[in-house]
């Protein structure tokens, strides 16, 4: 009997209710038991509508307090040692300062899973010594076992992808670590084969990446190793995001399963079981639902792809499961009820994922006239939605052609642009500014709800947004900035606000995803051809240049940042939809100009998340990303500044693309890697100006002066001193008022020390 399988299933909650625990849990309203107590809650709910679902294989230990990579470093005593910690199970005052930083210790490093817009703790193993602190998947079984009746399958990062995204290490220490870990991951393994778990599901996507021989070796020590020591377990070694590399040496391993991608991997997954086979003794967990898409899948084709695959294995060792876990999309549509029948009736979250999965599982095995039409049936809603207006725009599609053959280039090179600009502007040396967004008060979330309730007319709520950017224009000039910002106050999110305001986007009232923490992102759905429709920015950028005599940025979500942090159609290429938004964006950044505005910030965070996992594909990815920016920026005058930034990504692989971009300035996060990012100038030079972020704006704590004062320190030991400039992170939306000044205050001060020091070495 082929059976039905998830890889994991969103934390969050239809509700975020998660999120909300979470948070009032750190701002203290929530006391520690009741926390533990309202989590359970949420778990046991997820895993209960699984069950009523009907999904044979239900999994455990996907959930967390904050991230699934945390809670495998401090499930084996992996704690920095700037954090206060005694041994044993790590207590959350620990456990959420290594996430979040605490008053006298920053964070660790966050960065992108793979490439998805979902952020990981990275472990750090700078003299640790690990030790098994406490069996967390077994908690977790045991309870859904205990509350349930569920025979759960426990989730647990494996050894090598654990130690690939940790840092702290040498590479020649790599086999050292592996034996470290080993002895851990045995203790675990055994102890949940002695609770008489049948299945458990071990994540290695590190194997869709590019493997080195020794990794290969290693992968092998691994699973013998587990083997041998547990035998009396079955193993399903997971993979997703992409196809496998080395699949003739993975479907070797001596695990009971192999879990394949055959979604985003497909091609080249199902070329290599036509090639080498499928060992017999093995289950295939075939992902032929989209763990990471929202749309309703092809239930016709899907069954056509699982009947294929039994040429190769039987359908009693078939899982039908997601392609990767359901933490990549929101809960459900049911509470959906604004969105155009056509579009929700063509939509798929997690819960409708479930049913995707338990229907063609059944399918597979019975084949019943029943099932088959209603898989027949699923098709309709995508045709309907294929033939609509909205995705056969002929104008955008003739704009967007043209725009592909040509090569988007400013008029004059960066060296004359950047003179020009410095005659215009006459910024002093280190030029200080922020990355664009200000705090976001009850007061104005507050304001906005009223406004889209009715309760404010668009002229009250349009002087509401005045009067805060008032406030914060005063601030800024009183803390010293150099360039200042508007704040943002009127956005949601820096890509929802985007796409109300252009053609082609849906909106969910409730489809939060987890983006890091508990930061919930609501992906606009591009759902048709992206056009624009009127100025989107330019009333309050053009109202705060009108307070102030010091220069004032636009604040622009670039083409590809709006693309990957959206759920979007799939009918036509990545790259075209990139060009179509970065051809509306251009009108936006021409309105700016026209309007008097002569800095503009076109942000482009999410470049590097969207890098393909296959090496050979992303010299072409790279290449179309920066032109689609470039085609959003080429237009303006030479005097013109464009900003753009990065953050929380490993750009070290991809700086000559950045610099591509031609941005006359890019903000680039580097404070909560520890400056890392830096080395990457050492090896390589960068020519355009520069800032990068002195201090990390996701961790409550205020920064010390000497603390951001070593940061530029270091920078200006391989950045040309005449294009640096000083800044957060990030944008500063999520901080409160007063941590927001005082930080501010003392980057502004660090940067007057870094001045005197500089034209005191100068002297000298």
């Amino acid at each position: 009997m082929t059976k039905s399988s998830i890889l994991g299933y969103p934390r969050i909650g239809a509700d975020r209710e998660w999120k909300k625990a979470l948070e009032a849990f750190w701002s203290g309203k929530l006391e520690e038991a009741a926390f533990h107590t309202r989590l359970q809650e949420i778990r046991l709910a997820h895993l209960r509508k699984q069950q009523d679902q009907g999904i044979d294989l239900i999994p455990v230990n996907d959930f967390s307090y904050y991230d699934h990579i945390l809670d495998t470093a401090v499930m084996f005593g992996i704690v920095p040692k700037r954090f206060t910690y005694d041994g044993g199970a790590v207590p959350l005052s620990v456990y959420y300062g290594i996430a979040r930083g605490t008053t006298d210790a920053a964070a660790s490093e966050m960065t992108k899973w793979f490439n998805t817009n979902y952020h990981y703790i990275v472990p750090e193993l700078n003299d640790v010594t690990p030790v098994f602190t406490e069996n967390k998947p077994l908690i977790a079984y045991r309870e859904a076992k205990e509350h349930l009746g569920i025979e759960g399958k426990p989730v647990i990062v494996g050894p090598l992808t654990f130690l690939k995204l940790s840092k702290g290490y040498d590479k020649s220490e790599t086999e050292a670590w592996i034996d470290r870990l080993l002895p851990l991951y045995t203790q675990l393994l055994q102890e949940l084969a002695e609770e008489g778990v049948q299945w458990v599901q071990i994540d290695e996507p590190v194997l869709v990446t590019q493997l080195s021989e020794t990794d290969l070796q290693l992968l092998q020590k691994i699973y013998q190793t587990l083997a041998a020591e547990v035998p009396r377990l079955n193993i399903l070694l997971q993979t997703y995001f992409e196809s496998v590399e080395n699949y003739s040496e993975i479907i070797a391993l001596p695990v009971q399963g192999i879990g394949l991608d055959l979604v985003h991997g497909l091609s080249a997954n199902l070329q290599s079981i036509k090639d080498f086979g499928f060992p017999a003794d093995k289950v295939l967990g075939a992902g032929v639902i989209d763990g990471r898409g929202i749309w309703k899948a092809s239930l016709k084709d899907k069954l056509a792809l699982l009947e294929e695959l039994t040429e190769f294995v039987t359908p009693e060792r078939l899982f039908v499961q997601s392609s990767c876990s359901l933490l990549h999309v929101p809960v459900t549509t049911e509470r959906e009820t604004k969105l155009a029948p056509a579009l929700k009736s063509s939509l798929a979250f997690a819960d409708e994922k479930l049913n995707e999965i338990v229907l063609l599982s059944k399918a597979c095995t019975s084949g019943s006239a029943d099932l088959l039409a209603e898989i027949d049936n699923a098709d309709q809603a995508l045709l309907s939605l294929q033939q609509s207006e909205e995705r056969n725009r002929i104008d955008i599609q003739q704009a967007v052609a043209s725009l592909r053959v040509q090569e988007p280039e400013r008029s004059l090179p960066f060296a004359k642009r950047h003179a020009a600009q410095q005659e215009k502007w006459q910024l002093p040396l280190f030029p200080t500014t922020t990355i664009g967004s200000f705090p976001q008060s009850a007061e104005v979330r507050k304001a906005r709800q009223l406004w889209r309730k009715g309760e404010l007319n668009n002229e009250q709520y349009a002087n509401f947004i005045r009067e805060q950017i008032d406030t914060w224009i005063k601030i800024q000039e009183d803390i010293g900035l150099d360039v200042l910002v508007h704040g943002e106050f009127e956005r949601t999110d820096m890509v929802e606000f985007f796409g109300e305001k252009l053609a082609g986007f849906a909106f969910t009232q409730y489809g939060w995803v987890q983006s890091y923490g508990s930061r919930c992102v609501k992906p606009p759905i591009i759902f048709g051809d992206v056009a624009f429709v009127q100025e989107m920015t330019v009333e309050e950028t053009k109202y705060a240049q009108s307070q102030t005599k010091q220069p004032v940025k636009g604040m622009l979500t670039g083409p590809i940042t709006i693309m990957n942090w959206s759920f979007v159609r799939e009918d036509i290429p990545r790259e075209h939809i990139a060009y179509q938004l970065a051809y509306a964006l251009r009108q936006e950044v021409e309105a700016l100009e026209q309007a008097g505005i002569g800095m503009i910030q076109v942000d482009e965070p999410a470049v590097r998340e969207g890098l393909p996992l296959k090496e050979n594909e992303q010299a072409d990815y790279l290449a179309w990303a920066v032109k689609a920016f470039r085609i959003s920026t080429c237009t303006v005058q030479e005097t013109t500044q464009i900003h753009t930034h990065m953050c929380y990504c490993e750009f070290h692989d991809m700086i000559d693309s950045i610099q591509a971009m031609d941005a006359d300035v890019i903000s680039i996060e580097t404070s909560r890697s520890h400056g890392e990012l830096i080395h990457s100038f050492e090896l390589n030079t960068y020519k355009l100006g520069i800032g990068l972020g002195v201090y990390d704006i996701h961790s409550p704590r205020i920064p010390s002066v000497e603390e951001m004062t070593n940061m530029i320190d270091r920078a200006l030991r391989v950045l040309d001193p005449n294009l640096f400039w000083i800044n957060p992170d990030c944008g500063l939306k999520t901080r409160g008022r007063d941590e927001t000044v005082a930080s501010l205050r003392n980057m502004v001060d660090a940067t007057r020390v870094a001045r005197e020091q500089y034209d005191t070495a100068k002297v000298l």
